[in-house]
């Protein structure tokens, strides 16, 4: 088990091992997309990059980047990551939106 903390939002979520980051926002109320991401957004399938999440603390409770992410992050920082290809396996502190 892990905790989500939103800083931002100064909410914290417990979230199993394995669970994914973009859902674990979704069912808890915390807006992960600009304005254009709400429109745009592929639904969680690592296409269109707007569900980008800047990680503060907890990277090595986080899953590997993955090859959409390396694509489509290639310009952003290493504590970038995509919350649909984002997988939680401890505590983690989440910036949305950066």
């Amino acid at each position: 088990m892990g905790n989500i903390k939103f800083v931002k939002e100064d909410k914290e979520v417990i979230a199993a091992n394995g669970a994914n980051l973009r859902l674990k926002a979704m069912e808890n109320g915390v807006d992960i997309y600009k304005l254009m991401g709400k429109m745009m957004n592929c639904g969680g399938y690592g296409q269109c990059g707007c569900c980008v999440v800047e990680i503060v603390e907890g990277m090595e409770n986080l899953s590997p980047r993955t090859d959409a992410e390396n694509r489509l992050l290639k310009k952003k920082p290493q504590n970038c990551r995509l919350a649909c290809q984002t997988l939680v396996n401890g505590p983690v502190e989440v910036v949305t939106k950066p």
